[in-house]
Parts: C-alpha cells; structure tokens; sequence
C-alpha cells in the first residue's frame, strides 16, 4: 500500500461520525490518563489503576444481570428504568467504580488490610464474579468474543455513543479543571504529603480527589484499551516523560503531549493495519518509552 492510498483510506474513514468520535474520545481519554498518571506513578500508587479496571470489569457485567431483569419485567415503569442503565452502561459502572476507589483509602487509612492487599482481593474477585455473570446472564451469542472486547477494547471505542462523547468531554474538563485549580496543593501532596499536612494543607482530602476522578477516567479508559491494559495509558507517559525530564511541570507536559500522539498515532495505524486498537496504542506507548529512555541514557552520559 503507497503512502496515497494510505492517505486515502484515512481520509475516506475519517468521514464516518463513529471514528471521528473515536478520535476525539480517544485523545481526551489519553490526556486525562497522563495527567493523573503522573502523581500516580511519583506516589507509587500506578498499581490502582490495573485494580479499578478489574472492579469496573465486574461493575460492568452487572449491566448484562439488569438486562435480564428488565426483560423479565417488560412492560413495567422499572424497566424504563433499568432499560437506562443497561444502554447507558456508565451510569452505573462510573459511580460503583469511585466507591469502590473511596472504600480502598479508607481500608489504607484503617490499616485493617493492607492497601495493596485489599487492591488485589477486590481487583481478582471483581474480574472472577464479573466474568461468572456476564457467562451467566449475557444475552449474547458470543460470550467470548464479548469478554475479549470488555478486556482489550478491541471493538468498543468503534461503537461510542453520543453520550459516551459527552462523557469524555466532561471529564476532560473536569480533569483539567482540577490540575488547574488545585495544581500546587497536588505537588505538595505528591511529594511530601506528611509536609504539606503539617502546612495545613489537606492531603486526605486531594488523595481522595485524585482517587475519584481516576476511578472515573478509568470506566472511559475501558471502551480505548479494555480493562487489562489501562494502566499502560496511566503509566507509559509518565514514565517516557522522566526519562528525559525531572521538574514535575515539565514531566507533566511531556506525558500529556506523548499519551495524546501516542493514542492518535495508535488510532490512525489500528485502521491502515487492522489492528485492534488499545493494543496498537500500548505498542506505540511502549516504543516511545523505549526511545526516551535510549534519549535520557545518552543525555546522562553526555
């Protein structure tokens, strides 16, 4: 295939409304990925991500149980209800998935089970329960295939709806807003949380905000990569970024720049070589990762 005909078939693809959608959310996705990426992996916290996507892989498949029971309920004011739920899948993974983020620093702070532990009984448990219901209750003919879609989001940022957009659109914004807002007390907090407690400032309190809105990018991140592979969109930018860069702004920058091209160059090369797309973006963040930290080897010696 000549570079005209590549240039062709983007061109003829990016005429249909569902991969322009797919374009827009997968940008805003991987730039609110990286934003929050950065204080992640500096807190050592990158592991929380991987865990909430489990969590929100079981939230998911509880769409399929609401499903049969609006079937079953045909007819009735509740199956207008649940009829909402189940098309609009987010409104109920988004809020179960923030909980679920809440609880895990409260059992941190209470020291009852470990914070890593808790993590990995809620991030095993949710992704064996999930998979058992969604085999249970599916009403799809492919449970498989629907599985394999959940996890690597190989079809699903192609099927985005209007809502689904918005979504990413208002979280984005609220992304921004918060690093905006709240950037210094989110570097004090990264750094020294136990210092920018004694100042006054409380780290709890950006914890928890930082937790919520992962958790919510998180549940978007699913229809671009699936559940297994979001944290490469949490952590590859950040880390290619202090590759080369050391001031917390300037790895902030760069990680957002790269998870932004990354994710458009993974789009783009998905459809010229029908690929699925989360795993051309991961493979795009992982030779980008691989050519900073050749950069940032060199920039040492030299």
């Amino acid at each position: 295939m000549t570079f005209v005909d590549m240039l062709d078939k983007l061109v003829m693809y990016f005429h249909y409304p569902f991969v322009q959608r797919a374009m827009i959310a997968g940008v805003l996705i991987a730039l609110c990925s990286s934003l929050l990426g950065v204080p992640l992996v500096l807190k050592r916290f990158s592991f929380i991500g991987d865990g909430l996507s489990h969590v929100a892989f079981g939230a998911l498949s509880l769409s399929a149980v609401l499903n049969q029971v609006a079937i079953a309920l045909a007819g009735t004011a509740i199956e207008g209800v649940l009829a909402v739920f189940v098309k609009n899948q987010m409104l109920l993974v988004m809020p179960i998935t923030m909980l679920v983020a809440w609880l895990l620093l409260g059992a941190t702070k209470r020291n009852k089970i470990m914070g890593d532990a808790s993590l990995a009984m809620l991030s095993v448990g949710s992704l064996g329960l999930g998979y058992l219901i969604m085999n249970k209750f599916s009403s799809s003919g492919n449970i498989s295939s629907d599985v394999c879609s959940t996890l690597f989001g190989s079809t699903s940022i192609l099927t985005l709806s209007d809502f689904d957009l918005w979504m990413c659109v208002i979280m984005s914004v609220v992304v921004i807003a918060v690093f905006v807002l709240f950037y210094n007390k989110i570097f004090a907090v990264t750094f020294d949380a136990d210092f920018a407690t004694a100042t006054g400032t409380r780290a709890g309190a950006y914890n928890t905000l930082i937790a919520l809105v992962t958790a919510a990018v998180i549940v978007l991140a699913m229809n671009l990569v699936g559940s297994l592979l979001i944290s490469a969109l949490v952590v590859f930018p950040a880390l290619s970024a202090m590759r080369i860069f050391k001031s917390f702004r300037s790895v902030v920058t760069c990680a957002a720049v790269v998870s932004v091209l990354s994710s458009a160059v993974g789009i783009v090369g998905s459809i010229l070589l029908s690929t699925p797309v989360g795993s051309t973006i991961v493979v795009v963040q992982l030779v980008v990762f691989i050519v900073f930290s050749i950069i940032g080897a060199i920039k040492s010696k030299g």
